[in-house]
C-alpha cells in the first residue's frame, strides 16, 4: 500500500480546490509531510507548495438492536491537506 490511500472528495474540499488550490487526501498514518509531498508530486505531476496533516481519532459508536446493545468505534486515520503552487489543478475525475 502506498502513501496516498484516497482523495477526500466532499463539497467543502471541492470548494477549497477551486478557490484556495488546496486538496485533501487520506494518507498512511506513518507518513510524514515530505513523503506525502513526494507522493502527490509523482502521482499527479504537480508542484506542491505546502502540506498540512492531522490525525483523526475514531469516535465511539453504539446502537440498540434486537439482540442488545452493540458497541464499537470508527477507524482512526490521518488526513493531509496539500496546497499546490501557481495555477495547477488536480482532476480526480479524469480516469472515470
Amino acid at each position: 500500500m502506498g502513501i496516498l490511500i484516497k482523495p477526500i472528495v466532499t463539497e467543502k474540499m471541492t470548494a477549497q480546490g477551486e478557490k484556495l488550490n488546496r486538496y485533501g487526501f487520506i494518507v498512511d498514518s506513518k507518513a510524514n509531510k515530505l513523503q506525502i509531498k513526494d507522493a502527490v508530486e509523482k502521482m499527479y505531476n504537480v508542484n506542491v507548495l505546502d502540506v498540512n496533516t492531522l490525525n483523526y481519532h475514531g469516535k465511539r459508536k453504539q446502537r440498540y438492536t434486537k439482540s442488545g446493545l452493540l458497541r464499537g468505534r470508527t477507524n482512526h486515520f490521518k488526513k493531509a491537506y496539500v496546497t499546490l503552487a501557481g495555477e495547477e489543478k488536480i482532476d480526480f475525475y479524469a480516469n472515470i
